[in-house]
């Protein structure tokens, strides 16, 4: 029985990774990828019409809505945060192409989310809901998020990066780990006992932004990149 060298073993290995990589980036470069990205983002919304049309929404359906539009929202944010970070690790920077629907379906499914806590929890009642965001905390912050993602929706756009500048856009859209924190509170502070999904969501979250801080914390500084690029940069030693 043949045995392969180390050698051949790691360049097999990087080989596999190769073609793996170049099949990713063929399909997420395709110009099918959008389309079905986008039923793939939908799929959620339809099976939530195909219950409701079956009268499957539980005993309870404006909860079993409420729950369901808030739980894919957190999902969607935080999908959403992981683009950045799993296209520098994989190495597929075509992923972005798809970070900006991934964040404006977080924004449609909160505003379905907000809506159904407006119209049949509420009845359009906006003295009553103005009383219930300052009384009850769970709220108040779940309210909070859904008023940041608003402006971030809005200034998707490249217009509005041009608009406003790279770094500014940039400082504006930091907001959503704000918002996805909010969302992670809303959540635990709304369940009274089964905390296992808010945790997990939580803890996902506490791991995005671990890597943002230490890719932050890493990132060379200009003036220290320019030095370490320098034609004399060695004659410092």
């Amino acid at each position: 029985m043949q045995t392969r060298s180390p050698a051949c073993t790691t360049a097999w290995t990087c080989g596999s990774i190769t073609s793996v990589r170049g099949l990713a980036r063929q399909i997420l470069t395709s110009r099918y990828s959008k389309p079905l990205g986008f039923l793939a983002c939908l799929s959620p919304f339809a099976f939530l019409f195909w219950r409701a049309y079956n009268g499957q929404l539980t005993a309870n359906p404006v909860e079993f809505v409420q729950h369901f539009t808030g739980d894919w929202t957190l999902r969607f944010l935080l999908i959403t945060l992981c683009i950045t970070p799993l296209r520098k690790l994989l190495d597929l920077p075509d992923l972005i192409r798809f970070r900006r629907m991934l964040g404006l379906f977080a924004f449609f499914y909160v505003c379905l989310h907000f809506l159904t806590y407006l119209w049949p929890d509420q009845n359009f009642d906006l003295a009553g809901m103005w009383k219930d965001v300052a009384k009850r905390p769970f709220i108040t912050v779940g309210f909070t998020g859904f008023v940041l993602l608003i402006p971030l929706a809005l200034t998707s756009t490249k217009g509005w990066i041009r608009r406003l500048g790279g770094k500014r856009w940039q400082a504006l859209h930091r907001l959503i780990y704000v918002i996805a924190l909010c969302g992670v509170v809303h959540y635990y502070w709304l369940v009274k006992s089964d905390h296992r999904l808010p945790l997990l969501y939580g803890a996902i979250l506490a791991v995005l932004l671990l890597y943002r801080l230490g890719a932050s914390l890493l990132k060379p500084r200009p003036q220290m990149a320019a030095v370490a690029t320098s034609p004399h940069a060695d004659s410092a030693d």
